[in-house]
């Protein structure tokens, strides 16, 4: 079924009952945590495959742990985000009360990510559902056997007026950010982010961009080296630096670049002391394998560390 049809469904499904009450949201929030543990064996080897190599272990704490913690934190806070709550009116309106109320938007578009495929897919959804709405996702075509694994997670929890899923490539993923949702949320590329925004500005959607960006390091004079680059080491390792929050460079000062490769070195043994085989993820595409490569032969160009 196509985005507009699904979206045409959900709309009707919406108009029918606009605003669930705490405990069909809580019941929603539960049925998808049901789903995902039920399908957690599927989706660890479908990222594994997508990328020719992820540990389980990375997969479960860096996307299955948090979205668990993120389905328990929305639950146990419902009652709270949906109260009532009395606001100061304007005395030339009296004997009027104001009242301030969080509603249901209506359906919202999801597209997810290539790097945390899991986490960034299935992640605004569990807020999207907690907040009353209907959701429809499209995971990145750079996952497509995680996409797959999500989608029979999702058909298998929800009818799909109220949660649903479309995979395709690239031609589907425009058709998906130029439907008139209520919402959209995309996380991914500054380009590509372009490319959704000014698709959904033709309905005037309103949108959710999470964008990667720069995220330099910076380590002062007085800077306790063993624990700060072990740190920045970890993040930048983990997923193979396919992180939008990694550390791209830091900024050393002069008389402290040697110990802090020489720290960075010993980070890397300790992390991975089998060395970065087996127990390191791999780059998720061809494209992006190159693109480092020539980054790296760029900088040796340049000789960079001599």
């Amino acid at each position: 079924m196509s985005a507009a049809d699904l979206l045409a469904r959900q709309r009707a499904d919406f108009a029918a009952g606009p605003r669930p009450d705490a405990a069909a949201r809580r019941a929603a929030l539960a049925a998808l945590a049901r789903a995902i543990r039920a399908h957690e064996a599927a989706l660890i080897a479908a990222v594994d495959q997508d990328f020719g190599g992820r540990p389980a272990a990375e997969t479960q704490a860096l996307e299955l742990v948090p979205l668990y913690a993120q389905i328990a934190h929305a639950r146990r806070h419902l009652a709270r985000w949906m109260r009532r709550r009395r606001v100061a009116g304007s005395p030339f309106l009296w004997p009027a009360r104001a009242l301030w109320e969080y509603q249901p938007l209506g359906v919202v578009g999801v597209i997810g990510a290539w790097n945390y495929p899991i986490l960034l897919t299935l992640g605004p959804a569990v807020e999207a559902l907690a907040a009353g709405n209907r959701v429809m996702l499209k995971p990145s075509e750079l996952a497509p056997r995680t996409a797959e694994a999500l989608a029979t997670l999702v058909s298998g929890a929800f009818p799909p007026e109220k949660l649903a899923i479309v995979t395709g490539g690239v031609e589907v993923a425009r058709d998906f950010s130029a439907q008139p949702w209520d919402h959209l949320v995309f996380t991914g590329s500054t380009r590509v982010g372009r490319e959704v925004m000014a698709a959904a500005a033709r309905n005037l959607t309103p949108v959710t961009l999470e964008l990667g960006g720069k995220s330099p390091a910076i380590l002062h004079d007085s800077a306790d080296l063993p624990r700060s680059v072990g740190r920045l080491m970890t993040g930048k390792l983990y997923n193979a630096g396919q992180t939008c929050v990694a550390p791209d460079y830091a900024l050393v000062p002069s008389g402290r670049i040697a110990a802090f490769e020489a720290e960075a070195a010993r980070a890397v043994a300790r992390l991975y002391p089998k060395g970065l085989g087996a127990d390191y993820t791999r780059i998720v595409s061809d494209g992006h394998l190159t693109r480092l490569r020539d980054l790296v032969a760029d900088a040796r160009t340049r000789r960079a560390g001599c």
